[in-house]
């Protein structure tokens, strides 16, 4: 693979930690909760019959198994050996084909497809804008894509954002560890962090207090394996990139999409656009 749009060592990053977190451990309930989240603003009742479509950076197929279900034809396309668990995990489905190949070379013909969805990829590739435009160029013309990219907690106040300088200073010491210590580190990060602010955020929304401004809160609705899992890829990937609402937009228009719409809750920033005729 001679793709320049990589960090090597994220690509094994990532593959080491869907191999360990296939999701298997996810509930059904939970797990089709969380694609609902993540899909918010997908325009489902504008793709074709028999829709054809790409999950750039599918990972363990977490996605493809809610998306393909759906579609006439599904391109699951990741650079790590994450493809192989995605690959058994969905041997079910006969409408995917498997892709070990990067953004920037993707193993698909350009202006061939109805849809394409790229959720918590694209901040961890060296140059996220020409990422999105190798997404774009993959697409017909009025077909759209879905992202999910790390925000800047641009929509937090100025301690939160510096909570989070104090964290990522802690994540790159985290992930240079040998990858079994890693996961070990991250699962402590879990119980210690993301477990008990998340019923922290339980027991005050009991208590009818507002619980948006706690670090975490998100995952109060959610499982310790989703909570192991996020610490892992949260602290344990080399490369990431945060961005604003805005800057998020302005790539997404100099990509080439119009018409685009922003997911007003959690996971920030969830936003679709449609590739212009």
């Amino acid at each position: 693979m001679n793709a320049k749009n990589l960090d090597p060592k994220t690509v094994a990053s990532f593959g080491d930690e869907w191999s360990r977190f296939d999701q298997s451990g996810m509930s059904e309930d939970e797990a089709e909760k969380v694609f609902k989240e993540y899909f918010a603003v997908f325009p489902w009742h504008t793709l074709p019959d028999a829709a054809e479509g790409f999950d750039m950076g599918c990972g363990s197929g977490r996605w493809a198994r809610w998306v393909a279900p759906r579609v006439g034809r599904l391109h699951c396309i990741d650079p790590s050996e994450a493809v192989e668990v995605a690959r058994k995990k969905l041997a079910g489905l006969g409408n995917v084909a498997f892709h070990r190949a990067s953004v920037d070379e993707p193993e698909i013909p350009p202006n061939s497809q109805d849809f394409g969805y790229s959720l918590g990829v694209l901040h961890h590739v060296p140059d996220t804008a020409a990422a999105i435009r190798s997404c774009v160029a993959l697409l017909k013309p009025g077909a759209p894509l879905l992202l999910y990219l790390y925000y800047a907690f641009d929509n937090r106040p100025v301690w939160f954002r510096a909570l989070w300088r104090v964290s990522d200073g802690f994540r790159r010491i985290v992930y240079r560890l040998p990858a079994g210590l890693k996961h070990a580190v991250t699962d402590v990060i879990a119980a210690a962090v993301y477990w008990p602010l998340a019923r922290l955020s339980v027991a005050l929304e009991k208590l009818g207090f507002g619980v948006h401004g706690i670090p975490l809160s998100y995952y109060r609705k959610h499982t310790f394996y989703t909570m192991r899992t996020d610490a892992r890829d949260r602290f344990g990937t080399p490369l990431e990139q945060r961005f604003t609402r805005v800057q998020i937009e302005s790539m997404m228009r100099e990509a080439g999409l119009r018409e685009i719409r922003f997911s007003e809750g959690a996971p920030y920033w969830c936003a679709v656009g449609v590739k212009a005729e």
